[in-house]
């Protein structure tokens, strides 16, 4: 007997879900719904007779037969990309704009999440800030931004908000009666902007004592002591600490990322689709691997 052959879209289904620890994350990524993703599943399950994701409310995670799965289904998706890639002709360009306060560490994982969604599709990624990007996005100099919330725009998908925190060096102190030391990024920058004008208003004296070309520079200033910086918790190494509340800092907002795209179809809106879900893992809390 013959046995039947397994649904790609199903197997891509599993990976995703495995990938991202979320169906609807996967839903996402694979521009569907979380309720055909379910049932692409549960057809695959079927087919192998066993059960490869144990759900309950809180959290996803792969079964011991889904874990062993895993590598087989991402090499049988490898190797149906690389049968049509043989047609495919011409590679295809996606040109990415990612602001620096948006890029992260999980960037590495991000870009690794697109390759495999589309091993043929040719990425150009460059970091910069909001403004920078978003000018070059309206020259058509790139084919898609994700960047915080902008001045003076109200276009754009929102794909997720993030907590923001003013953060030091585990043993920095502030000296009392002098100015608050802040590290800040090069402008333009809309959360130096932010921070600068919230500190303002609250009556807080500080002065600026490092200014880095990038978030990493920043965190590096942050971490060696100099002073604090207005940060997301993900961009810092293990340690930071968050000395709003102990200074009576003001509130920093929950700050919005944005995508901005012209790409609608197509293996190129497939891959940005991934890497949107992924991102949205990513801020939510969620490990990209």
């Amino acid at each position: 007997m013959i046995e039947r052959p397994l649904d790609l879209d199903a197997v891509q289904a599993f990976v995703r879900i495995a990938e991202l620890g979320s169906f609807t994350r996967a839903a996402e990524a694979m521009r569907t719904t979380q309720a055909a993703v379910s049932l692409k599943l549960k057809r695959l399950e079927d087919r192998l007779g066993c059960r490869l994701v144990e759900r309950t409310p809180r959290y996803v995670q792969l079964s011991a037969r889904g874990t062993a799965f895993l590598d087989h289904a991402r090499e049988l998706l490898e190797a149906h990309d690389r049968a049509l890639a043989v047609f495919a002709g011409a590679r295809q360009r996606l040109t990415i704009g990612i602001s620096d306060h948006v890029a992260g560490p999980e960037l590495p994982a991000l870009i690794a999440r697109m390759n495999a969604q589309d091993p043929q599709l040719l990425i150009e990624i460059r970091i910069g800030s909001s403004g920078d990007l978003l000018q070059s996005f309206d020259r058509r100099e790139l084919d898609t931004v994700i960047v915080r919330l902008h001045a003076g725009r109200n276009d754009g998908e929102v794909l997720t908000e993030e907590k923001f925190g003013w953060f030091a060096g585990p043993s920095w102190q502030h000296r009392v009666g002098e100015p608050l030391p802040v590290a800040t990024l090069a402008e333009p920058c809309g959360v130096r902007v932010m921070s600068s004008q919230l500190l303002d208003a609250a009556g807080v004296p500080w002065t600026e004592i490092f200014v880095g070309g990038g978030v990493t520079a920043v965190a590096a200033a942050v971490m060696a002591g100099l002073g604090i910086a207005a940060l997301a918790p993900r961009m810092l190494p293990f340690g930071a600490v968050d000395v709003g509340p102990r200074l009576g800092l003001p509130d920093l907002p929950r700050l919005p990322v944005l995508l901005h795209t012209r790409v609608r179809d197509g293996r190129p809106r497939d891959a940005l689709a991934a890497l949107s879900a992924a991102y949205r893992s990513a801020v939510s809390g969620g490990r990209v691997r």
